[in-house]
């Protein structure tokens, strides 16, 4: 008497290459990885989840000078924050200021790390050169520009007269006006940004297969057809993390703009993150700050919403 075994399901699972429902990670499993995971979980619950919620709380509560919880206000807080008048120029000046910095910093950095890539004499001293600015503090870096923009005694201002830029060094202050401190801005925050975004690019560089850029060589392709055709095709990931990180960085960057923009009265050179520092520094209206920064909140998950939808950077080359 024969036994008859059914391997149906079996086959069905191996063929496809993939195993059956059921076959995969089980509640024991989760278990038995919890106590691994567990203090990554209370450091994201104690330092982002936690303070998110407080966040939320608040920007429905009526909050005192000295700190006192005074009740429930509901929407308040935010109709007050859109019914400032300067809002919306903010809101539109926040995203120039990120727009501008992320796009100058990827242009560059790509110049920047294709050098970087190549074999030449003294190549590792000029890598090493390149993390200066981001080892260095960020306030340290702004200062010496905001000094060196001095009209009587700053270096940068000196450099600009002599080369002919303007005509003497005290007829414009660069810092003193919120068009002009709010453009230099935008250059300090790309040129700290360079070393980061350059070495993320670099090391997806460095994935590229030669075998490949020696293919497209043997098929005709001439330098920047290779580039657009084969290499930056091969970047999809490096750039997506680039970017990624530094629209989260740009827009929640508060040490630049406050150092070249905070002695400037009004609020024509701000940024979302300066105003959040000015309703709890000058106005003392942590409620509303907190409204705010729910909105920032909400505005970078957004952004970084609709560039992965439209990017797909997880999306094979």
């Amino acid at each position: 008497m024969s036994t008859i075994v059914d391997t149906s399901s079996t086959t069905a699972g191996t063929a496809t290459g993939r195993p059956r429902r059921g076959a995969g990670t089980s509640g024991k499993d989760v278990l038995h990885a919890l106590p691994w995971i567990a203090p990554a979980l209370l450091l994201i619950l104690g330092v982002v989840l936690y303070p998110a919620v407080v966040m939320f709380f608040n920007s429905t509560r009526k909050i005192s000078l000295s700190g006192i919880d005074q009740g429930s206000v509901g929407i308040d807080n935010y109709v007050e924050l859109f019914s400032f008048p300067s809002f919306w120029p903010i809101f539109v000046r926040t995203i120039v200021w990120v727009v501008a910095v992320v796009v100058l910093t990827v242009v560059i950095s790509l110049g920047l790390a294709q050098i970087l890539n190549k074999a030449f004499p003294g190549r590792q001293l000029v890598r090493l050169a390149v993390i200066i600015p981001w080892a260095a503090s960020v306030v340290m870096t702004t200062l010496v520009v905001y000094y060196g923009l001095e009209p009587y005694f700053g270096v940068i201002n000196k450099f600009l007269v002599d080369i002919g830029l303007i005509d003497t060094p005290e007829g414009y202050g660069w810092t003193k006006h919120a068009d002009t401190a709010f453009i230099w801005s935008i250059v300090i925050a790309v040129f700290v940004s360079l070393p980061f975004t350059s070495y993320t690019i670099l090391a997806g560089l460095q994935t590229v297969p030669a075998e490949v850029l020696e293919a497209a060589k043997m098929d005709g392709a001439g330098p920047v057809r290779s580039y657009f055709g084969v290499i930056l095709p091969q970047l999809r990931g490096a750039l997506s993390v680039a970017i990624i990180i530094n629209i989260i960085n740009v827009f929640n960057s508060l040490p630049i703009l406050k150092t070249m923009t905070g002695s400037i009265p009004g609020y024509d050179a701000d940024t979302i993150m300066t105003l959040i520092f000015k309703y709890i520094q000058n106005q003392h209206k942590v409620d509303v700050a907190s409204a705010l920064s729910v909105v920032a909140f909400v505005i970078v998950i957004v952004i970084v919403a609709i560039y992965l939808r439209v990017v797909k950077p997880m999306r094979e080359v």
